[in-house]
C-alpha cells in the first residue's frame, strides 16, 4: 500500500490517456484565447472588492488566537491576541499588489514549464501525479477543488454586491434577504437570507460551460474587453480627483501591513493557473500555454497597481472596507456616470472570473476521475458538446449553494491558503523533473533554475504564514476529509492500483 502512495504516472502515459476517444476534448484554443482566459480569471472580485478590504484591514482586536496571523502567533504567542486586528496596508496596498505579482511571476514560470511539458487537463494535480506520487497528487487535486470552488463562491458574493450597487443608481433596491449571504460575522452572524443573485449567476454559467468551450471562450473574450475598458475609464477619470493627503502616511502599519495586505490580495492573482487547466483544449500547448500564462499575469499586474494607486488617492484608506469600494468611492466624489461604467465592468469581470474558475474546477475533477481517483461519472464527456458535463453540473451546484450562505471575507482567505499550497507543490515538481528527467523536451524552460522555483517556494511560505491560524485549521480539516475519501475510494479505484488491491 505504501508503494502505491508514492507511485507516479509517467508523462507518456498521461499523454496517451488524454487521447482516448471516450475522454478526448475538443482542441479549439489559441494563445489569444488562453490569455483572455487568464485575464478573465484574474481580474474580477480582487480588483473591485478585495482592494478595499486589504487596504482598510481589520480594525477590531482578535477575539482569539485563531483570528491572528500564524506568523504573529509564532513570534509573539498569546500576546498576538492584543494586536489591533489585521493591519491594513493603507495606500501601500499598491506595493502589496506589486509584491504578489512578483511572487505569482515566479510561480507562473513554474507553471509555464510544466504546462509546456505536460499539456494535460488537471493543472497542478497532473504535474504532481507525474513527479511526487499518487497521494500527493490526490492532496493537491483535493486542494485545487477547494481553491476553485471557494474562489468562485467569493466572486459570486462580490457580484451580488455590485448588482445591488448598479440597481441603486437607478433607484431600485434589492432586499438583503435575496442578495446577501446567510452568514456574515460582522453583522450578527446568521440571518434568514440567501444570496440568490450569486446562486443564479453560477448556474447560468454552468449551462454555458456545458454547451461548449468555444462558446464560453467567445463570451469570455467580450467580457474581458468590456472590463478592461471600464478599468481604464476609472483610472483616467478618477485620477483628476486624487488628494495627496490621502497618501499620508503611506505605510500606516509598516511593512507588516504591506505583507498582510499581500496575503489578502493574493486571491486577486490566482486565476492564471486556470490557463493550464485548458491544456487539452489548446491547439499548440507547448507554445501557447506559456505565452497565455505570462502575458495575462503582466497585464493584470499593471491594472491592479493602477487601480490601487488611484483608489487610495481619491478616498481615505480606512473608508474602503465595503462590498463595492471602487463604486462607492466614485459615488463619494460625484462621478456617478463613471460609477455606472465601473459597475458594468465589475460585473463583466466577475462573470468572466466565475466562468473561468468553473471551467477549471470541472477539468480538475475530470482529470482525477479519468485516473480513477473519483467516480467515472466525473470524466464522462457529452456526446454532442464534447465537454465534461457531469463534472460541470456538480461543480455548479457545489459552488452555487455555499455562495448563498457565506460572506466574502471567510471565503477569500480560505482560497488563498489553498492556492499558495498548490504553488509550492508546483515549484517542487519543477525541481523534481529537472533532477529526474533533465533531457526531456521542454517547450518552455524556466530561467535561473533552480533558484527561480526555490524563490517561488520560499515566498509562498512567507505569504501562507501571514494568514490566520483559523484558516490554517480549516485548510487542514479540508485535507483530512480528502484523505479519508482517498483511502475509502480513490486508493481502491486508482488506475495505478495493483490487481490485488483492485479485488479487495
Amino acid at each position: 500500500m505504501d508503494k502505491q502512495f508514492w507511485r507516479t504516472k509517467s508523462i507518456d502515459q498521461l499523454l496517451a490517456d488524454a487521447e482516448q476517444p471516450e475522454h478526448r476534448l475538443k482542441k479549439t484554443l489559441g494563445w489569444l484565447s488562453l490569455t483572455a482566459l487568464g485575464i478573465g480569471a484574474i481580474i474580477g472580485t480582487g480588483i473591485f472588492v478585495v482592494t478595499g478590504t486589504a487596504a482598510a484591514g481589520q480594525v477590531l482586536p482578535y477575539s482569539s488566537l485563531f483570528q491572528a496571523p500564524l506568523l504573529d502567533v509564532l513570534m509573539h504567542g498569546a500576546h498576538a491576541m492584543n494586536a489591533n486586528g489585521r493591519p491594513g496596508a493603507g495606500p501601500a496596498i499598491a506595493l502589496s499588489f506589486l509584491l504578489v505579482a512578483i511572487v505569482c511571476g515566479f510561480s507562473g514560470l513554474c507553471y509555464a514549464e510544466l504546462a509546456s511539458m505536460i499539456p494535460i487537463a488537471g493543472s497542478a494535480y497532473t504535474y504532481t501525479y507525474a513527479t511526487l506520487g499518487e497521494l500527493i497528487a490526490w492532496i493537491i487535486g483535493w486542494d485545487l477543488i477547494l481553491e476553485y470552488a471557494v474562489s468562485n463562491m467569493a466572486v459570486a458574493v462580490g457580484f451580488s454586491g455590485y448588482i445591488k450597487s448598479l440597481f441603486e443608481t437607478y433607484g431600485i433596491h434589492i432586499p438583503d434577504s435575496l442578495s446577501t449571504p446567510a452568514y456574515t460575522p460582522g453583522m450578527g452572524g446568521w440571518a434568514l437570507h440567501f444570496n440568490f443573485i450569486g446562486f443564479f449567476i453560477v448556474m447560468a454559467l454552468t449551462v454555458l460551460l456545458v454547451v461548449g468551450i468555444r462558446e464560453s471562450s467567445g463570451a469570455n473574450n467580450v467580457m474581458v474587453g468590456v472590463k478592461l475598458v471600464a478599468i481604464m475609464i476609472f483610472i483616467i477619470a478618477a485620477a483628476h480627483y486624487i488628494r495627496p493627503i490621502n497618501y499620508h502616511p503611506y505605510f500606516p502599519n509598516g511593512w507588516q501591513g504591506v505583507l498582510t495586505g499581500g496575503a489578502i490580495v493574493f486571491f486577486s492573482y490566482i486565476g492564471f493557473d486556470s490557463v493550464s487547466t485548458a491544456a487539452e483544449e489548446c491547439k499548440n500547448p507547448k507554445r501557447d500555454l506559456p505565452i497565455g500564462i505570462m502575458i495575462s499575469l503582466g497585464v493584470c499586474a499593471i491594472f491592479y497597481v493602477g487601480v490601487a494607486v488611484v483608489l487610495t488617492g481619491i478616498q481615505p484608506w480606512r473608508s474602503l472596507d465595503n462590498d463595492a469600494p471602487v463604486a462607492n468611492a466614485l459615488h463619494a466624489i460625484g462621478l456617478n456616470r463613471v460609477e455606472r461604467w465601473v459597475d458594468v465592468g465589475a460585473l463583466m469581470g466577475m462573470i468572466s472570473s466565475l466562468l473561468v474558475y468553473q471551467y477549471g474546477q470541472a477539468r480538475v475533477w475530470f482529470a482525477m476521475s479519468r485516473d480513477g481517483l473519483l467516480p467515472p461519472a466525473f470524466s464522462a464527456v457529452h456526446k454532442r458538446f464534447r465537454t465534461p458535463h457531469v463534472a460541470t453540473w456538480i461543480a455548479g451546484i457545489f459552488v452555487g449553494i455555499p455562495a448563498g450562505i457565506f460572506d466574502i471575507g471567510t471565503l477569500v482567505n480560505l482560497s488563498n491558503i489553498g492556492t499558495l499550497f498548490a504553488f509550492m507543490l508546483v515549484a517542487i515538481a519543477v525541481l523534481v523533473l529537472r533532477k529526474r528527467q533533465p533531457d526531456r523536451p521542454r517547450g518552455f524552460s524556466i530561467p535561473w533554475s533552480p533558484w527561480t522555483p526555490i524563490l517561488s517556494l520560499a515566498m509562498c511560505l512567507v505569504l501562507m504564514a501571514s494568514l490566520t491560524v483559523e484558516n490554517w485549521v480549516r485548510f487542514f480539516v479540508w485535507l483530512v476529509i480528502g484523505l479519508f475519501i482517498y483511502l475509502w475510494y480513490g486508493r481502491k479505484h486508482s488506475g495505478l492500483a495493483d490487481a490485488n488491491i483492485r479485488q479487495r
